[in-house]
């Protein structure tokens, strides 16, 4: 596991590159050219390495499919994959990670938490997990919070992004990664 001044600095970069992507005006960025102007950069909970958790994947048996709705009305079929579990102040909690198609190596864990709709977007954050950055030499993955972001849906109204589904709420507050956007308007 690297230090945690490592951990937190690579957090901090990632968030600044965000931020300068965001802010640059660039044709993929989420914010609209109206809004680029008063764009100051996204606001975070703090580091906080008590919401980074290196976990088993508990991989399901028999993968079911799972339409979930989006913003735009639409559906997306993803794949229930496995769950992770993990504990928050001595209560286990569990997160299914689902994929688009069973050749894709990344999991998509989208959650819910007390903080939406409050602290953090409503609909809820995603964390997205690559095997290369996001796991262990001994196979583990790394669910860290603090790197949880909003979908693109939350900046704009042009994108669809996926509804977490109720199986992904949890009713605890996690206190790590983005906060509700402003746009400054």
């Amino acid at each position: 596991m690297k230090s945690a001044e490592k951990w937190k600095t690579e957090l901090e970069t990632a968030r600044r590159m965000k931020d300068e992507f965001f802010g640059s005006g660039h044709p993929q960025s989420p914010i609209s050219p109206a809004d680029i102007h008063d764009f100051k950069g996204l606001v975070y909970f703090p580091p906080d390495p008590a919401y980074r958790f290196e976990l088993g994947l508990l991989e399901h048996k028999d993968k079911t499919t799972l339409k979930m709705q989006d913003t735009q009305g639409g559906e997306r079929d993803l794949i229930r994959w496995g769950e992770f579990r993990f504990r928050i102040s001595d209560e286990e909690y569990v997160l299914q990670a689902y994929k688009s198609d069973a050749t894709e190596e990344r999991l998509f864990v989208p959650f819910r938490d007390a903080t939406s709709g409050k602290d953090t977007y409503g609909a809820g954050r995603y964390l997205d997990l690559e095997p290369k950055k996001d796991q262990t030499a001994d196979g583990k993955w790394i669910v860290d919070f603090n790197t949880a972001y909003s979908p693109w849906c939350a900046y704009s109204k042009a994108y669809a992004c996926p509804f977490v589904p109720p199986e992904n709420w949890l009713k605890i507050p996690i206190p790590a990664g983005e906060k509700n956007y402003c746009s400054g308007k």
